[in-house]
């Protein structure tokens, strides 16, 4: 894994952050020396598609779903 000090992770961090994307190799920033941060690509191709409608056919509608959750008779709103 490639090592960077934080100076030049903070001047160069776009460059760094293309570098991650095209390579796939993650690089370990550091300061004095010591481990501060792990720059890594992303385990999924997050941008692969919208997700709008990615739950579709994954759920079961059980029961009626229009009518009110209890009777009429039991609002207090409608009872004045």
């Amino acid at each position: 894994m490639k090592e960077m000090a934080i100076s030049e992770f903070k001047a160069k961090c776009l460059a760094v952050l293309d570098e991650v994307q095209k390579t796939k190799k993650p690089i370990l920033v550091t300061r004095f020396g010591k481990p501060v941060a792990e720059v890594i690509p992303p385990s999924a191709d997050v941008s692969s598609g919208s997700w709008i409608g990615s739950m579709k056919d994954s759920m079961k509608i059980l029961g009626d779903i229009v009518s009110p959750a209890s009777d009429e008779n039991e609002w207090e709103v409608l009872g004045d």
